[in-house]
């Protein structure tokens, strides 16, 4: 893998819920888009990535989700449904990690559908800070 996580790139991942994760389990029932939000590199070279959800189902409660604008999606080769980034809903695990996958067309396309703009992702960014401050937002940690 070539491409480099850094935040605002959205990948493929077999994403695990907090909750499927408190119910014991240890693998995803889905792969879905995620927004790379903070990466940090480690002083031996590794790379935590911590990345949130992005699903077609409405949240609960608007505080935390951001919805991704029609052209963004158009833009990244994803649907035309309506879609959300969570934001109190996080992984977190070392790059490149077992979980990543290819987008539709195999390996020539690779595991990134492309970029959220700058201000979609300081959006994020700060609904994201806001939920961890407040306690709402804890990380699914995925490393084996």
């Amino acid at each position: 893998m070539t491409t480099r996580p850094e935040p605002g790139l959205v990948i493929r991942y077999a994403y695990l819920w907090r909750s499927e994760a408190e119910e014991g389990r240890i693998e995803s029932s889905k792969d879905r888009p995620c927004a790379v939000v903070v990466t940090t590199i480690h002083g031996d070279g590794k790379t935590t990535v911590y990345v949130a959800p992005i699903t077609h189902r409405p949240p609960s409660d608007s505080r935390h989700a951001i919805e991704i604008p029609l052209g963004t999606k158009k833009r990244l080769g994803l649907d035309d449904e309506r879609s959300w980034i969570i934001t109190n809903d996080l992984n977190a695990f070392t790059w490149p990690g077992p979980d990543i996958r290819f987008v539709g067309g195999g390996e020539d396309r690779g595991f990134a559908y492309g970029a959220l703009p700058k201000a979609l992702m300081i959006d994020l960014v700060l609904a994201i800070r806001r939920n961890v401050r407040e306690g709402r937002a804890r990380p699914v940690r995925r490393d084996e």
